[in-house]
């Protein structure tokens, strides 16, 4: 199973939709974002994915109520934590304790944000995966990313 990871797209519709066509094209069984939609309405375009999607709110995400209705419940606080496949998975915004995260060794994947900047890492038991910014607008870089969960390959894909 393929999962799409999208973080930090700050309402840029158009990347939006990039990375929507991206994760359809490359049929992703889930997408997961890992925070800062930031308005409801740029939940819409998500919609448009041909599987289901989870994500959790941002330090930007302000409109909380709005982006829970918009979602229909599938945006949450954070960490997110659940069970895929056998794997367990720590979604949250920003770094804070990562590393404490990653020494718990529970977690077969952490997926973060807030950075802006792509990382894909192994650490012994957990593989570390920041998708970088939907939107472009801070680096200048628009990227997700799409992780084969079955043999554990990530990678990063520029929109």
């Amino acid at each position: 199973m393929k999962i799409g990871i999208i973080s930090d797209s700050h309402d840029n519709i158009t990347n939006i939709k990039k990375a929507v066509s991206i994760f359809n094209a490359n049929e992703v069984g889930l997408v997961i974002h890992a925070g800062d939609y930031v308005a409801p309405f740029s939940i819409a375009p998500l919609d448009d994915l041909k599987c289901d999607y989870v994500g959790i709110f941002g330090n930007n995400d302000g409109e909380k109520n709005g982006l829970i209705k918009r979602s229909q419940g599938k945006i949450r606080p954070q960490p997110y934590i659940f069970e895929l496949q056998g794997k367990q998975i720590c979604v949250l915004h920003e770094p804070d304790n990562l590393d404490d995260l990653i020494n718990s060794q529970n977690y077969d994947i952490i997926i973060y944000g807030h950075t802006h900047q792509f990382v894909i890492e192994n650490h012994d038991k957990t593989m570390v995966i920041n998708p970088g910014e939907c939107c472009g607008w801070v680096n200048g870089k628009a990227s997700i990313a799409i992780l084969e969960l079955d043999d554990m390959d990530a990678r990063i894909v520029e929109l």
